[in-house]
């Protein structure tokens, strides 16, 4: 079995909605995301996937729809002042976790066509969510 892992760094910012804690307010992280992908057999060249190829296809997404955007759950009551000011969010289904970012990385990757198996996400340089599908 092999397996390649490219890292992605961009920054976000976000606030997590029914939540008692600090994280209730605006903030912004420097993320690291670690893509992992695995295949059984390497292409005519000795690859799994071209490192180029993950960044064309993956890393150049997370810069046009991730980095230095604001990450808000869809009913977040900022969404219809930030829309009126003209400036970046993304509006995600369930609250901007590190957990459900990953998980949207993955989708993602996966919708590509890329044979993900996992997604890494760095909230700090001490605490990660990861997802991976299981069978």
């Amino acid at each position: 079995m092999f397996q390649v892992t490219k890292e992605i760094d961009f920054c976000y910012g976000h606030r997590l909605r029914d939540y008692a804690k600090k994280c209730k307010h605006l903030h912004g992280h420097n993320g690291r995301v670690e893509i992992t992908l695995q295949a059984d057999s390497l292409d005519h060249r000795g690859m799994l996937v071209d490192f180029e190829d993950i960044k064309e296809g993956v890393k150049s997404w997370i810069m046009s729809e991730l980095d230095h955007k604001l990450l808000l759950r869809k009913d977040d009551p900022l969404i219809p002042v930030l829309r009126d000011m003209n400036e970046v969010f993304l509006a995600m289904e369930d609250n901007p976790t590190a957990e459900n970012i990953a998980k949207m990385i993955y989708e993602y990757t996966k919708s590509k066509g890329f044979p993900v198996v996992s997604v890494k996400l760095w909230e700090t340089p001490t605490s990660f969510a990861v997802y991976t599908e299981v069978g």
